[in-house]
């Protein structure tokens, strides 16, 4: 008899990770929403020229189980959002240096230019926005932790 170690993909359904691409507007609104109230630190997001690659690691709170019935409720679990093709990257209102600086993504946005590339805006709370120019759409999402509870759940103005 062999025995094996338990694996993050063997979890319940409530439990297992996300690992989602975004290449068109309707996809980007999904991830976009399951970002909604994502906390991150400057240091913890990385554009790598060399690869034309911006990764950043949040901690996203779990929308997707909110409500399901199953206990699940106000669950945080930390995410990896990757741009591919990434041309150049703008802040405002956050310094990238300031690496200790957290910061709460409200939403992602992109803005078509000419052909299939444009601009990719992760929008932070407090006006603050990342804006990444890329060759085309081409995002992912990817769950790295098991989930934990959130202590807090995030509130929006009515």
């Amino acid at each position: 008899m062999s025995i094996t170690d338990a694996r993050f993909e063997d979890a319940t359904l409530s439990c297992r990770p996300l690992r989602l691409k975004a290449q068109s507007a309707d996809d980007l609104a999904v991830v976009s929403s399951l970002l909604q109230d994502a906390v991150g630190k400057t240091g913890n997001v990385a554009w790598l020229p060399k690869k034309r690659r911006l990764v950043a690691v949040l901690n996203r709170f779990r929308w997707e189980t909110d409500g399901a019935g199953r206990g699940t409720t106000n669950q945080r679990v930390q995410t990896a959002l990757t741009l591919e093709g990434v041309l150049k990257v703008r802040c405002r209102g956050i310094c990238p240096t300031e690496t200790d600086r957290v910061f709460e993504l409200l939403a992602i946005l992109f803005e078509p230019t000419d052909g299939c590339g444009g601009t990719v805006t992760l929008t932070l709370a407090g006006g603050a926005e990342i804006a990444v120019q890329v060759e085309c759409l081409d995002l992912a999402l990817a769950d790295l932790t098991r989930p934990w509870q959130a202590q807090h759940r995030p509130k929006h103005a009515v």
